[in-house]
């Protein structure tokens, strides 16, 4: 068999993981040089530090001053468990998922919390639900974006103003890459590990005053661990809030945060991020239009991601394979994409369809992905050249 002609241009950095991300461009470890290690993070250098991640977390997501801003251990599934734990059961809840995590909130709550008044609205892979057939009477969970099918909700439009239940929202792969109309939410939650780049294991909890008032008047039926409390005798307990974590926080893992945050900040903020996954979801989006044997997951170009992109194979050649050796096809293409140091990390989520789900958050730099783009046309042509030989 000939060998297919390689691209001649590779990607500076070949990390297009959907978490943890690629650090922010020209990261080194020296960002994390004035980090309080081996002192409590209850010192007055932690709990400034803590506070300062708050502060600035507040600034870059556009944070309304009322709502409560805490640092939480065990990454956004801890922020997610807690908010779910402490809060559902007070009225009805409505479920929302289309992809794997969402669906993940939809087994806690009816399986473990064992709800009997929970509903689940679902939609498979590369779809929405019916967003108007959410009843905003009850409680509502969702994903913003859904990191392992590539469709995200377009806005906040169909949560009305004047809802009774609380709006529970995973942003963990939207949080500093889409724009989350906080007016519209009581609860969000994300992982600093995904759009900014930042080291794993810690989560954040953003409280609305509504959110604040149902855990200060609600008490769950079911006893609460105490890593997931945030009252005591009836109140909040503030200091979660004032950087006073639930348990220890990781110093390093705070300081490149901080440091993201710098960089964020430097960009242009919010929207210099959501510009910046914007150009590098076009790049993948232009090549997909142009190219016959990749589509896009997400069906509806309104609802594509512009972080976790996710694409499948549509070659007639490969479609008419059964499932096992579509996937093992796509296995191929990632692995000598891997194997050539040009995409590390870019298969499919192991509960989705197969394919390729490549990261274009805000710390890719566009040029890595308009390099990568020649590679995938490369791995694709190669694979089915050795399929057929």
């Amino acid at each position: 068999m000939t060998a297919i002609k390689q691209p001649g241009t590779r990607p500076d950095n070949a990390r297009f993981s959907s978490g943890p991300c690629t650090k922010r461009p020209n990261w080194t470890p020296d960002a994390l040089s004035d980090a309080s290690v081996g002192r409590s993070h209850r010192a007055k250098i932690g709990k400034a530090k803590l506070q300062e991640a708050i502060e600035l977390t507040r600034k870059v997501l556009q944070v309304p001053d009322d709502y409560r801003i805490g640092i939480v251990p065990a990454s956004d599934t801890g922020a997610m468990e807690m908010a779910m734990w402490s809060m559902l059961g007070a009225r009805g809840v409505d479920m929302v998922a289309w992809e794997s995590f969402g669906a993940g909130w939809v087994t806690d709550v009816i399986k473990q919390l064992k709800l009997d008044n929970a509903r689940k609205l679902t939609a498979p892979y590369g779809e929405l639900p019916d967003l108007n057939d959410i009843d905003f009477n009850n409680d509502v969970v969702f994903t913003w974006n859904g990191t392992t099918s590539g469709v995200c909700v377009p806005d906040a439009n169909f949560i009305p103003d004047d809802r009774a239940g609380l709006t529970i929202c995973d942003a963990t792969s939207a949080a500093f890459a889409q724009n989350l109309e906080f007016s519209k939410l009581d609860v969000v939650t994300f992982s600093w590990q995904k759009v900014l780049g930042g080291e794993g294991g810690h989560g954040v909890i953003i409280l609305s005053p509504r959110a604040v008032e149902r855990l200060e008047t609600y008490t769950p039926a079911w006893p609460l661990p105490k890593i997931f409390r945030m009252t005591k005798a009836g109140k909040l307990i503030e200091g979660i809030f004032k950087g006073a974590t639930i348990n220890t926080p990781s110093m390093l893992c705070v300081e490149d945060y901080l440091d993201a945050l710098s960089w964020a900040q430097s960009v242009g903020g919010l929207d210099g991020l959501i510009g910046r996954a914007n150009a590098n979801a076009q790049v993948i989006h232009d090549f997909v239009e142009k190219t016959s044997w990749i589509g896009n997951l997400a069906k509806d170009p309104v609802t594509r991601s512009n972080t976790s992109v996710c694409l499948t194979i549509v070659d007639a050649d490969i479609l008419a394979l059964d499932d096992d050796a579509q996937a093992a096809f796509a296995k191929g293409i990632v692995g000598l994409l891997d194997k050539e140091g040009v995409a590390f990390d870019i298969g499919a989520y192991r509960d989705a369809p197969s394919g390729l789900r490549i990261w274009t958050g805000a710390t890719v730099e566009k040029s890595d992905l308009e390099a990568l783009m020649p590679w995938l046309d490369w791995a694709f042509e190669t694979q089915k050249a050795s399929l057929n030989s």
